[in-house]
Formats: C-alpha cells, sequence, structure tokens
C-alpha cells in the first residue's frame, strides 16, 4: 500500500510552510499528498449553520492546495476536512500516512504547535513519524549540502526506525547523514576516583561509544550504500548536542518513547527540548 505524505493545515503561516514542506517531501519520494484539516462546529458563530461553517473552511482548505498543486503540478494532491476533536483526527490521519507534517510555533519554554498544543499531542500519540516545521522555512537548505542529523541511543533495536526514517529521507535529497551518539559519565565514574583510573586503563568511555554507534549503523549503511555519512560521539547532553549541530542541519531526526501522565502523553525530554529549539525541520519518530 503507497501512504502519502500528509500535511495538517490550519490557515497559519506555520502550517502553510509545513503544507510547502510536505509537498516537496512527496516530489521528492514520488508519493501523493494528502492534506488535513481537522475542525469543531463554533455554536459561538449564530450567524453561521453547521454546514456554512464547514463550507468556509473546506473554501480556505481549497485554496492553500490550489497554491501547491501550481507550484508542483505533477504532484497528486487530495484533501480531507474533518469534523471531530483535532489531536484524535490528526493521529488517526498519521496512521494512515508516510509521515505527517505539522506547523510549529516559535523558540522558548511556553509554545504551542499546530492548532496550540494539539501538535504536542499528537507528536506523543502518532504511530507515524511528525515533521515539525516552522514558519520562514527555507527550501533552498534542502539543497545547500547540510546534513540530515539523526540521534543514536542505546540498542541498534533502539533507534532502528528512526535511522530508517533518517536514511530513506537522505537517500530521496542526495545528502548525507550526520548520526549523533551523545554520552554522559555514569555515576558510578563522576564520583569516584578509583573508577576514573580504571576507566582510563581500558582506554576510555568513549571508544565504546564510538563502536556502539558504528554497530548501530551497520545495516544502514549497507542497505543505502549511496548515502555518505559522518559518525558523530560527543560527550555531553544529547539534546544540547543536537541542537548545536542544527543550524547547519537541513533536517533533525530524534526518536520518541511516549510516555502517559495523569495530564496526557508527554514526549521524552531530548525530542521536546529538540522540537522546541532547533533551527530546522524536526522529524519525531516513533521507537518501533
Amino acid at each position: 500500500m503507497t501512504r502519502p505524505i500528509t500535511a495538517g493545515v490550519d490557515g497559519t503561516e506555520e502550517s502553510l510552510a509545513a503544507l510547502d514542506w510536505a509537498a516537496r517531501e512527496a516530489v521528492r519520494r514520488g508519493l501523493p499528498l494528502r492534506v488535513v484539516h481537522a475542525w469543531r462546529y463554533a455554536e459561538a458563530l449564530a450567524a453561521a449553520d453547521r454546514d456554512t461553517q464547514k463550507r468556509w473552511v473546506s473554501e480556505g482548505v481549497a485554496e492553500a492546495v490550489r497554491t501547491t498543486a501550481e507550484r508542483h503540478p505533477g504532484l497528486t494532491v487530495t484533501t480531507d476536512v474533518l469534523e471531530g476533536a483535532p489531536a484524535h483526527a490528526l493521529a488517526e490521519a498519521a496512521a494512515g500516512a508516510e509521515m505527517l507534517v505539522l506547523g510549529s510555533r516559535g523558540h522558548g519554554p511556553v509554545v504551542g504547535f499546530l492548532l496550540g498544543s494539539v501538535g504536542q499531542q499528537v507528536i506523543a500519540e502518532a504511530a507515524r513519524p511528525v515533521v515539525a516545521v516552522r514558519a520562514g522555512d527555507d527550501p533552498t537548505t534542502e539543497a545547500a549540502g547540510r546534513d540530515v542529523v539523526v540521534g543514536q541511543h542505546g540498542d541498534p533495536e533502539d533507534s532502528a526506525a528512526t535511522l530508517r526514517f533518517a536514511f530513506e529521507t537522505a537517500a530521496a535529497r542526495g545528502a548525507a547523514v550526520r548520526a549523533v551518539r551523545a554520552w554522559t559519565l555514569p555515576p558510578v565514574f563522576a564520583y569516584s576516583p578509583g573508577s576514573l583510573r580504571l576507566l582510563d586503563d581500558a582506554g576510555g568511555l568513549e571508544p565504546h561509544e564510538q563502536q556502539a554507534l558504528a554497530e548501530a549503523l551497520e545495516p544502514w549503511r549497507e542497505r543505502f550504500p549511496e548515502v555518505p555519512v559522518a559518525e558523530h560521539v560527543e560527550m555531553g547532553s544529547a539534546g544540547q548536542v543536537l541542537l548545536s549541530l542544527s543550524a547547519r542541519a537541513q533536517l533533525m531526526a530524534v526518536g520518541r518513547r511516549a510516555r502517559r501522565t495523569a495530564v496526557g502523553a508527554r514526549i521524552g525530554s531530548v525530542a521536546h527540548g529538540v522540537l522546541h529549539h532547533a533551527d530546522c525541520p524536526v522529524a519525531v519518530v516513533p521507537h518501533e
């Protein structure tokens, strides 16, 4: 089954940037584009009944799609205007997509995504990769020799889905992958001078981390021999290491293990930090 690239739109500048990004990616991969808008009937608009409000929404989506179709005349585009809870509708749309692309708003600790906080909920619950794109996204960075940066951690299977996404994207773009593995000292080494001496005698932790990254990359190098790969191992916080590379990246991919709390689904701290502060589009890929 061919999965489309799906873009969630709401008429904002951010979501229109996401639509443009999704269209370019669909053309590169030879996939259709699906445009989704999730809406709710606004009872406060007493002068407009449900059918009228839906017509307004549909006309706005159609106008955005017309512009996209003109830019990419060979692209197959379908639209869906879905009534209901936006987070639920978008998560369902993601389930049948190659990826879901959303607009994201601004930098800082208190920001929302498409439709306010809905985007973050979708990212936490979606079964497929979700890409967050900021307003003003510059398509020229996709052809400027910048890498697709991907975070790798844990055992090879822990990041297999994220690495697959990064290599597939790089192959479609003719780009290189920069695979990043950040590491920190375990507490026993941080507080014990004797343990630190033993660690030095063993050659240090960095060679171990380099070997772990090489092993995780091996099957993807074999599957995508045309994709150049740079290995980046650095001591430090994973989020900070990744962010330090985002200004030179055309896309950053990170894994996601969502957890549920009393106030809803939450994503991990690394994905959260990168989404809010990275200088490039960010793909959040659920673990398999």
